[in-house]
């Protein structure tokens, strides 16, 4: 299998998109994708790539349901596909130890089903012969193993870009550090837009799913991709396109694909459909299914009284670590500073110099530091950023790992 034979320019014409609702997403899931001729896949490769780049258990609204994921398997292995999971988590995290954390690891050693650690060998080099924010991408070379891809993400918001799901979710298909450098690109000429949802736009033409399956069962509003609240949904969407998938899945949280930046950019180059008249779904009564979402806030700080985030192209890891800390710990740590002083943290790459007695989060505050309290990490975990400031050893569930600090 080629790559130019994996991603071509020949992008889905069936717009279909087929919804699920109940108490069991291993049955919404089958019920989807029965609805889906698939047949053609026997004694074909496919490639489950779920949402599992993080250390965090199923219920939360992190990472992708495994039993959602199992549902998939069996409907392929039925077809006579032969099938495996493969993932390429945010950096720091174990590829394997997140698949046991999620649950993923028990379900495919029940069906004999192989997992891959994507972020194995050399990367390859993708073109982006369309792209406006980034030329090339470096690719995990596994996936170019397989004849079929299917993206599995849980329905998130996400403090970035808006939603992360079917299209978003391929972002776990890059080699190991460059998932970062999505987020340290420069502003682009002429356009407004973040850089990185013009990458991810960008992305989307060459580097999409056969199939996408959006894990509705628990999503994620607020602060996605990990910071925010588990919102309960019941819903498994399937479908061809991934731009309509992910379009319907947008109507579901309470928003339009309109206004999610990569999914408007895609669709106006042709990657996709999400003109919801061209659209068709089942069964026609899925919109009584709508449970809004609310948004990533505007200000991220804003939650926080007496803590000042300095934050200068930092990407979703370390918000998300910082976040998760703020919200658990914030008032534990105001008992180790002066009253009303404000408490500094920076994170990120693009500053220059930063108030004295900042907290600076994670490698890329390295070069500022060196005068100030830094703990190193990509990204470090909240359990020692606590240690750093209280000097008191502590295990944080949220991150998913017990460490004592170096």
């Amino acid at each position: 299998m080629t790559m130019t034979n994996l991603y071509s320019r020949k992008f889905p014409v069936d717009q279909r998109v087929y919804a699920a609702k109940g108490d069991d997403p291993y049955d919404n899931t089958r019920s989807v994708l029965k609805q889906i001729d698939l047949s053609f896949l026997k004694h074909k490769r496919v490639l489950l790539k779920p949402n599992i780049g993080r250390l965090a258990p199923q219920g939360q609204g992190i990472i992708t349901d495994a039993r959602v994921v199992a549902a998939a398997i069996d409907a392929f292995a039925e077809i006579g596909a032969e099938v495996v999971i493969g993932e390429s988590p945010i950096v720091g995290v174990d590829t394997f130890e997140a698949f046991e954390t999620a649950g993923i690891t028990k379900v495919a050693n029940d069906r004999n089903c192989k997992l891959i650690d994507l972020n194995e060998g050399k990367y390859t080099r993708l073109p982006v012969p369309e792209g406006l924010a980034i030329q090339e991408l470096k690719a995990c070379s596994p996936i170019f193993e397989y004849d079929f891809l299917v993206s599995i993400p849980v329905m998130k918001m996400h403090m970035h870009t808006g939603v992360s799901l079917s299209i978003k979710n391929m972002k776990g298909c890059l080699w190991r550090r460059s998932k970062v450098d999505l987020h340290m690109l420069p502003p682009i000429a002429g356009m407004e837009e973040k850089p990185i949802n013009i990458a991810i736009a960008d992305m989307s033409g060459v580097l999409r799913p056969h199939l996408s399956i959006i894990d509705g069962t628990i999503g994620m509003e607020g602060l996605g991709p990990s910071a925010g609240k588990a919102r309960p949904v019941g819903v498994v969407l399937a479908g061809l396109d991934p731009f309509a998938v992910d379009a319907v899945a947008c109507r579901l949280m309470g928003t339009v694909a309109e206004k999610i930046p990569h999914l408007a950019m895609g669709a106006e180059r042709g990657y996709g459909v999400i003109d919801p008249d061209r659209i068709q779904v089942s069964p026609d009564h899925w919109e009584d299914w709508i449970t809004p979402f609310l948004p990533p806030p505007e200000n991220l700080s804003i939650e926080f009284p007496n803590i000042k985030v300095f934050d200068k192209n930092s990407c979703s890891a370390c918000q998300s670590t910082l976040l998760l800390f703020l919200k658990r710990y914030r008032k534990v740590i105001l008992d180790y500073f002066p009253k009303d002083q404000v408490i500094r943290f920076a994170i990120g790459k693009g500053h220059e110099s930063v108030p004295e007695t900042t907290i600076c989060i994670g490698n890329c505050t390295a070069n500022i530091g060196k005068t100030n309290t830094f703990i190193k990490g990509c990204p470090p975990v909240a359990s020692e950023i606590l240690y750093e400031i209280t000097g008191e050893l502590s295990v944080d569930l949220l991150d998913g790992k017990s460490e004592t600090p170096d």
